[in-house]
């Protein structure tokens, strides 16, 4: 693995058996992808296409039929990898009947943290989630959206290099969304890699540097995410304010008439618009792969 690659993954596949070692279901075909040190990655995908059979094969939680994978250059299945990962799951599976301190502390204690360090480190994760005023209350008291702000909490307690994040704006309202991607840009800020997987394409574009999307186990497409929203065979010219006579003019007769081109370029299309499209010709040409265009 080069220095800066965090996580990788070589032709990694995973099939699931009946009870009689019949293969059942194909979840994940020869898988081939990189997540480098600092950035957002993101994981897209409809259900079924292999988004948390990815995330199990990389945390170690499952193993492959086939293929690698590793994290910190350690095959995914080397549990000492695990001090330097946080774990946000779609479903947060937290003490109902702890306060918000006591989860963490409990967690701080599994990674031995030394007391000191550990209180100071709940006290300010307290605070970076905006929890201060709930920190006392039982978690069963605590709405969707207050227990998945606790879960990213608790998912940091051991100030881990890599975050993996399942669906983190599940159950927060439009506030409490806009606070997570900023806590989520916050973390690159500080040099973490994170590994994001979500069914909302518009959180992703916000946040998310690069990108793959996968369908029935496939990679079909990877990238930067401003690359593959770019329209090619569009122009769009953006200008200050002109009269109606001067909107379909060119260049010149822009400035003619005062106004002044604010940008040249490709407009792009929404992640949403990209996605469904990759899906349409996904089902459209079945087993066609990846484009090489957009690696990267």
């Amino acid at each position: 693995m080069a220095a800066d690659v965090v996580i990788e993954t070589r032709n990694l596949s995973k099939v699931y058996r009946d009870f009689w070692g019949r293969q059942k279901v194909q979840a994940l075909k020869a898988l081939d992808l990189e997540v480098r040190q600092g950035e957002i990655f993101g994981l897209l995908g409809p259900n079924g296409s292999g988004k948390t059979t990815t995330i199990k094969l990389i945390l170690g939680l499952l193993f492959p039929t086939s293929g690698q994978a590793l994290v910190f250059g350690r095959q995914a299945g080397d549990v000492r990898k695990n001090q330097r990962i946080g774990y946000l799951p779609e479903e947060s599976y937290l003490y109902r009947f702890l306060s918000a301190e006591e989860t963490l502390d409990f967690y701080g204690r599994l990674f031995k943290i030394p007391r000191t360090i550990r209180r100071q480190r709940v006290a300010d994760l307290i605070e970076m989630v905006d929890l201060e005023w709930a920190r006392k209350r039982q978690l069963k008291e605590y709405s969707k959206g207050m227990a998945r702000r606790i879960g990213l909490a608790q998912a940091l307690i051991n100030d881990p290099d890599l975050i993996v994040l399942d669906e983190p704006t599940t159950g927060l309202d439009p506030i409490g969304v806009r606070q997570m991607k900023d806590l989520i840009l916050d973390l690159r800020r500080k040099g973490k890699t994170v590994l994001l997987c979500s069914h909302l394409l518009a959180d992703v574009q916000d946040v998310c540097d690069r990108i793959a999307i996968l369908y029935q186990g496939e990679l079909k497409e990877l990238g930067r995410v401003d690359a593959l929203l770019k329209v090619p065979d569009v122009t769009e010219i953006q200008t200050t304010r002109l009269p109606p006579d001067a909107e379909n003019e060119i260049r010149q007769v822009v400035q003619r008439h005062g106004g002044k081109v604010l940008s040249l370029g490709h407009p792009s299309a929404t992640l949403e618009e990209l996605f469904l499209k990759i899906i349409r010709e996904s089902e459209a040409h079945p087993g066609r792969r990846v484009r090489g265009a957009a690696k990267g």
